[in-house]
């Protein structure tokens, strides 16, 4: 490895030290209380290293979610091409999700405070833009789905595919900030599962030809 590959190598170690110890922090004290100064001291770097990386806070945060959208894109992409019907890939994509949150429930949080209160994060217009441009991109595959099962007549013909996917991912957020931190920890993921699962199934009946 020569020695340019070796500092850019470093540089992005760095880089993502940085943003794990912002995760954290989000996830624990909430976008509004944490400052660059306690990412800093989390990620034991200077602030003025942070600046190296980053021009702000809400920059941080933005590419935190980011990130998190590109990494469960790459694994919905092709999602559409999986054999079995249209239901029994709305199951299996409301499973995937579930499980991928599951894994990741700093991120979650994060998540849900970006949709509930983006006005008063003060993100720049690009930000935003980027932010829903790649949430829009992984929830698109429940749309792809929907058309499969009108195509293959398995669902009404008159549905509206964009309104219905966002009532399907507005129902997986829901069940999961339900349980996602009460309850015995334990229980949580059968609980969510289980809620998701007979919701969604209902749900489908309203839809099927």
């Amino acid at each position: 490895m020569s020695s340019e590959e070796r500092r850019n190598k470093e540089k992005e170690n760095r880089k993502n030290s940085i943003l794990k110890a912002a995760r954290k922090l989000f996830f624990e004290r909430g976008f509004k209380s944490v400052t660059v100064d306690l990412i800093a001291a989390k990620a034991e770097v200077s602030k003025g290293s942070i600046y190296l990386y980053f021009d702000s806070k809400e920059e941080i945060y933005t590419q935190i979610l980011i990130s998190a959208n590109i990494e469960r894109h790459k694994e919905v992409e092709n999602f559409i091409k999986q054999d079995g019907t249209a239901s029994e890939l709305l199951v299996t994509f409301a499973r995937d999700y579930v499980n991928f949150f599951l894994d990741n429930t700093e991120l979650f949080r994060i998540l849900m405070t970006f949709m509930l209160h983006a006005d008063n994060m003060n993100l720049t217009e690009e930000q935003n833009t980027q932010l829903i441009h790649t949430t829009n991109e992984n929830i698109r595959t429940i749309s792809e789905i929907l058309q499969k099962g009108v195509d293959a007549g398995e669902f009404v013909s008159n549905i509206d595919s964009r309104q219905v996917q966002n009532a399907i991912w507005g129902l997986l957020n829901g069940v999961i900030s339900l349980y996602m931190f009460t309850g015995a920890p334990e229980k949580r993921p059968e609980r969510i599962h289980t809620t998701i699962r007979d919701s969604l199934n209902v749900f489908i009946k309203g839809i099927k030809a």
